[in-house]
């Protein structure tokens, strides 16, 4: 599902509002949550999931083309854990 998508769908389920203020609202939800990640601050949605900041210990890749070994430095990389709910759901309609 695209932005666009979500905005579409939430404009069926409300349809009292315009699409350019739903589009707005979901706009600034992801703001959000990106400034709070960006601070290092765990996200819990309920029932969905929770999205994190985790750190990356440096490493020694290596060119699979040349074999040249590189070091690929510290870093810091988001990560979601999914919700019992949504588990839940998603693995119901196997």
């Amino acid at each position: 599902m695209t932005k666009r998508e979500l905005v579409k769908r939430v404009q069926e389920k409300i349809g009292d509002y315009p699409p350019k203020d739903i589009a707005y609202v979901v706009h600034l939800i992801f703001e959000a949550m990106n400034a709070a990640l960006k601070r290092g601050e765990r996200i819990e949605i309920r029932g969905f999931g929770n999205f994190t900041v985790r750190n990356r210990r440096q490493i020694q890749g290596r060119n699979p083309k040349t074999s040249v070994v590189i070091n690929l430095p510290a870093r810091k990389v988001p990560f979601f854990k999914v919700g019992k709910d949504l588990n839940d759901m998603v693995n119901r309609y196997r």
